[in-house]
């Protein structure tokens, strides 16, 4: 099998390859941080292929790309913290799933741009974080906040990272939260995206070609995990993410894209 079989008829070969160049981005910022690749893979990608295949394909390559990471945040993580948040994904990833399978590819970017932007705004760049006593209705809350958020568009990190970095733990300990967090969500996608059919032979196949990229962006992340200053990379990663919303708008199809 040659690389232009595992393109999608829909998708051309230079789109594939800028989709190649957005995921080795996106991977290098799940690397490190443990989140952000959704939040700049979604609103680029989706501009240049259907939403429901970007988003099963981001599953697919994050899934495995992301399994290495996961031993070595089980020892680290606060597992019984973590598994209060799984149970809310539990209920929030098959609501969301259904409203991808349902929704207009132009109205479900719309929806992952405004989404992403006002995360970012409110929870991300704005540095606001929940202070308060654990509550386990709050944790089943915010996890199937993020569990819908994962269903809908695999964009659920920013409620999980603005919970877990306002609490009073190491940032070794939140990191793994939320990786452990998010190995448990895609396993839960993955199941409610393969029963409503969302993952596709085209989805799976597209995933042999931009997969490697993405893991090499995963492990370069990784590599960089406490060496590189914590507040610049995130600083970058907030930059491309409000870069990844303004160029993924579909309004900006025909400037950006001609079409």
């Amino acid at each position: 099998m040659i690389l232009p079989d595992l393109i999608p008829p829909e998708v051309s070969i230079n789109a594939a390859i800028a989709i190649c160049t957005i995921a080795f981005i996106s991977g290098t910022a799940r690397g490190f941080s443990g989140f952000g690749s959704a939040l700049i893979f979604m609103p680029l990608a989706s501009s240049m292929a259907a939403p429901r295949l970007v988003a099963a394909l981001l599953l697919i390559i994050d899934f495995v790309a992301a399994a290495p990471l996961i031993p070595n945040a089980w020892k680290h993580a606060d597992r019984k913290a973590t598994a209060v948040m799984v149970f809310g994904a539990l209920i929030g990833v098959p609501i969301g799933t259904y409203f991808l399978s349902r929704l207009d590819p132009v109205t479900t970017r719309w929806i992952i741009s405004a989404f992403v932007f006002a995360l970012l705004l409110l929870l991300l760049v704005s540095g606001w974080r929940y202070r308060g006593a654990d509550h386990a209705a709050l944790s089943i809350g915010i996890g199937g906040l993020s569990g819908f958020c994962s269903g809908l568009a695999q964009t659920g990190g920013p409620p999980i990272v603005g919970y877990w970095l306002g609490r009073p733990i190491s940032s070794v300990i939140a990191r793994a939260n939320i990786l452990l967090f998010f190995g448990a969500s895609d396993f839960f996608s993955a199941v409610s995206y393969a029963t409503t059919g969302l993952i596709t032979a085209d989805s799976i196949k597209f995933s042999l070609m931009v997969g490697p990229v993405y893991a090499i962006g995963v492990a370069f992340g990784a590599s960089l995990f406490g060496k590189a200053g914590e507040r610049v990379f995130r600083s970058i990663c907030y930059v491309l993410i409000a870069a990844a919303v303004i160029i993924g708008l579909p309004m900006l199809d025909g400037v950006l894209r001609g079409r």
